[in-house]
């Protein structure tokens, strides 16, 4: 009577959802009375109720240990080997179930789940196998709906998010569980993934050993270590033969450390990056640009590959390219250092999309005066049209045209202003200079000394001689 009366109490609670007070007195009725199943059914029910699975699954259990044809206390047992992930062990509590009451419509519906279940558990190892990470994350999600106290499929779940990069979520899958369980080895060996893919070496060492003095036969975790230990070491190396100067060494340590784990994207791009600094150094440009391009396929947040891609791009004379990464980084980070560098990117672009008068003239850009006048005299009397005036229309045309691009670059480099405004960048015929206007002829003249003072006379086809005045 006494254990009945627990009982009663107890069942009063639960209904009230007062789930603590209700396991206090069906703990009492159980306590009084060792050896009824209902009892521990109802305790089981409660625990549940508490999302205390484990110790739910062991009062199930034992309720139908006392009476095999407890048919609640199969389901119960079932229901927890399926919340924690069991799915083959909640198929026979609910068969058994069947077997006892075949029309029993939850043990039918409960079947059918832990068939899904099994039938998940299936395609996530198959697609972990082929690296489809966002599918196992599905996959676990919909297990999780019908196993949502599974640690084994939250830590695959939490694993396939680090190595998608989705870290947050990966570590706070990781954390959950290392609260209700510090000793967890799984789930510290994903909390140190998440460490080791953002970077984070050092600590991510730390939890890998905690893992391995968990479980010294983790694999995983023995793998993700020794990684971890071999990229931080040649990384460090890499860092130090840079600093000394010795680019060969470092390009080559770069490399090896590039080797060692192609999941670590993070780390990896870094890698790149530096190896990218190493080719600019010894002026393998292309292959500079090619090793930040890596590293932003890998972060394309990764503002340091695109400003030494930018850099090269410039160097290289791709100036559309430099501009394109100088806006990325300054719409990233607006800083007067960015804007000034997208800036002058913009100045060469202009400058590029010009004529380029000294390469018209065949001098360098810092010739002196003497060097452009020179310049101008030699390439005018190549093109000047009556020396071509016995080659074709076309030939004629075209060399006409060179004459014209000759006068118009002297022009512009002979006058100190002018020349400073066109190497500034600065649009010429926007400050009233139209290059439409000029005269070559006039240009040529006044060089030569005016009328009279310079001529051609052809001696034969296609041959000349000059006269001066």
């Amino acid at each position: 009577r006494e254990a009945e009366s627990f009982k009663e109490q107890g069942n009063a609670y639960y209904a009230k959802k007062d789930y603590n007070e209700a396991y206090n007195y069906y703990t009492k009725a159980i306590d009084t009375c060792p050896n009824n199943a209902s009892y521990y059914g109802n305790r089981a029910a409660t625990l549940m109720m508490l999302g205390r699975f484990r110790e739910a699954l062991g009062d199930a259990q034992q309720s139908v240990r006392l009476d095999d044809s407890f048919v609640r206390g199969h389901l119960r047992e079932g229901k927890c080997h399926l919340s924690l992930g069991n799915a083959m062990a909640a198929s026979r509590c609910f068969q058994r179930v069947l077997e006892l009451d075949h029309k029993n419509t939850q043990a039918q519906q409960e079947l059918k789940n832990a068939s899904t279940v099994l039938e998940y558990e299936k395609i996530a190892e198959v697609d972990f196998e082929k690296r489809d990470f966002r599918k196992v994350v599905f996959c676990m999600d919909r297990a999780l709906e019908f196993a949502p106290a599974c640690h084994r499929f939250k830590i695959l779940k939490a694993e396939c998010l680090a190595l998608l990069g989705r870290y947050p979520e990966a570590q706070s899958v990781a954390s959950d569980i290392l609260r209700m369980d510090s000793t967890n080895a799984d789930a510290l060996y994903v909390r140190g993934l998440c460490l080791y893919y953002a970077d984070c070496i050092e600590k991510a060492v730390q939890f890998f050993v905690q893992a391995l003095r968990m479980a010294p036969d983790h694999e995983k975790a023995c793998l993700a270590c020794r990684n971890a230990k071999a990229l931080k070491a040649k990384k460090e190396d890499g860092n130090k033969a840079f600093k000394e100067g010795n680019y060969k060494l470092a390009y080559e340590l770069y490399t090896e450390a590039l080797g060692i784990d192609p999941n670590n994207i993070k780390t990896n791009a870094k890698l790149y990056c530096n190896r990218g600094t190493v080719n600019s150094k010894l002026r393998k440009l292309e292959e500079a640009i090619d090793d930040c391009t890596n590293a932003v396929k890998l972060d394309d947040t990764y503002i340091k590959a695109y400003l030494r891609r930018a850099q090269c791009y410039m160097d290289t004379e791709q100036y559309e390219d430099a501009v394109r990464d100088y806006e990325k980084v300054y719409q990233t980070e607006k800083t007067k250092e960015h804007k000034q560098l997208l800036k002058n990117a913009q100045v060469e672009l202009k400058k590029s999309k010009r004529k380029d008068y000294y390469k018209i003239l065949g001098v360098d850009k810092n010739a002196s005066e003497d060097e452009i006048k020179k310049a101008y005299r030699k390439r005018a009397l190549m093109h000047h049209p009556d020396r071509h005036s016995g080659a074709s229309a076309e030939v004629q045309k075209e060399e006409e045209k060179k004459f014209k691009e000759v006068g118009e670059a002297f022009t512009i480099l002979s006058d100190p202003k002018k020349k400073a405004r066109y190497d500034s960048g600065q649009d010429l015929e926007e400050d009233g200079l139209n290059m439409g206007d000029f005269d070559a002829n006039n240009i040529f003249k006044a060089f030569f000394g005016g009328p009279g003072g310079f001529s051609f006379e052809a001696s034969g086809p296609g041959n000349f001689f000059f006269q001066f005045g």
